[in-house]
């Protein structure tokens, strides 16, 4: 599914960057934001198919900003991954619960990565 639109948004400078290079090496066009207020400016020019969603950010929090994005009728489809180092059951459960399509915990294989994505995307590009 290389070639799909993904938005990182993602607190941790070093993560962000590890992340954008890793899925634009695999070939997805990434735009980053490292909190919500700049997502939601970035999705305002960019429509992404998948959003790798840092759960905790400052200000408001990547729970939160699902809810936001899944509420509003032009953004639902986007696929929303919740990534966190909260890596309990029940921290899976609270992350769908907020609309998440999908959980990635802390630390992120960075080899497995890019398969990660492309399962994510599979299911939505055949409907």
């Amino acid at each position: 599914m290389a070639g799909e639109p993904i938005l990182v948004v993602e607190d941790n400078a070093a993560q962000l960057r590890l992340l954008s290079a890793l899925l634009e090496g695999a070939g997805y066009p990434v735009r980053t934001a490292p909190d919500a207020n700049e997502a939601l400016l970035v999705l305002k020019t960019f429509r992404p198919r998948l959003i790798l969603m840092d759960i905790q950010l400052p200000g408001i929090d990547g729970l939160t900003l699902t809810r936001m994005l899944k509420s509003n009728p032009s953004l639902r489809d986007i696929v929303i991954v919740g990534v966190t180092a909260y890596a309990m059951p029940e921290d899976e459960d609270r992350v769908r619960a907020a609309g998440c399509d999908g959980y990635l915990p802390k630390p992120i294989d960075t080899r497995a990565l890019p398969e990660v994505i492309a399962s994510y995307l599979r299911p939505a590009a055949g409907s």
